[in-house]
């Protein structure tokens, strides 16, 4: 199959943030004298932005009142330390630029804050990406398809002429309810059987296996 662009979720699939987000959710819970979280919790914990990450690790019957304030420390706190141990997955910035040398359109939808999204992006690919689309206050999260459909716009590409890429049950319904073809990646922050859940057409190990059928007949 022959795509024209290429849509990526960020955190599990090009970046593992996994630490990063731990550390900073779990600076802020300390903050505030509440239990500090695991670092493997944060595989389920995030995926629907980063306000439910926070809700998620807080105690529960603390989140009404505490919610923003904690979001509002966590944010100022990431934005120094997004990177601190965040990196690429093995051959993914390879990936990314030989996509792109090949002429496809690629870009990243994000359940991300926008801010944080375009810094890591950044930060960890340069400007090698056509468009980064974060989480915003008018558009609503993934699965919605709202956000992966005006990127497709941006693109000038048609849902049925690209492929989405993602680690979570979230992104690969964000790609099918978005009409695109759906990709699961399986080095990220859940498991195969949730993707396929999901409806996942195909799945990569590796950045090769990845490349393979993105860039595949």
């Amino acid at each position: 199959m022959k795509f024209k662009a290429v849509l990526f979720d960020l955190d599990g699939t090009l970046a593992n943030s996994l630490k990063d987000l731990a550390l900073s959710t779990n600076h802020v819970l300390k903050k505030y004298g509440f239990e500090e979280r695991p670092e493997e919790n944060f595989k389920f914990y995030a995926g629907d932005g980063m306000a439910k990450m926070i809700a998620r690790a807080m105690p529960q019957e603390r989140v009404e009142d505490m919610l923003q304030t904690l979001l509002a420390d966590f944010l100022e706190y990431y934005a120094v330390h997004y990177a601190d141990n965040t990196s690429p997955y093995d051959g993914l910035v390879e990936l990314v630029k030989k996509l792109k040398e090949s002429g496809l359109k690629i870009a990243v939808v994000t359940n991300k804050a926008q801010k944080a999204a375009e810094s890591v992006v950044t930060k960890l690919f340069g400007d090698t990406f056509d468009y980064i689309m974060g989480m915003r206050p008018d558009i609503p999260a993934k699965p919605d398809p709202t956000a992966v459909l005006m990127v497709m716009e941006e693109l000038g590409v048609k849902p049925e002429e690209c492929a989405f890429v993602g680690d979570t049950s979230m992104d690969i319904a964000a790609g099918v309810n978005a009409g695109a073809f759906p990709v699961g990646v399986l080095w990220g922050f859940r498991k195969r059987e949730e993707l396929e859940s999901a409806g996942a057409k195909v799945f990569a190990n590796t950045a090769d296996e990845l490349g393979n059928i993105l860039l595949g007949d």
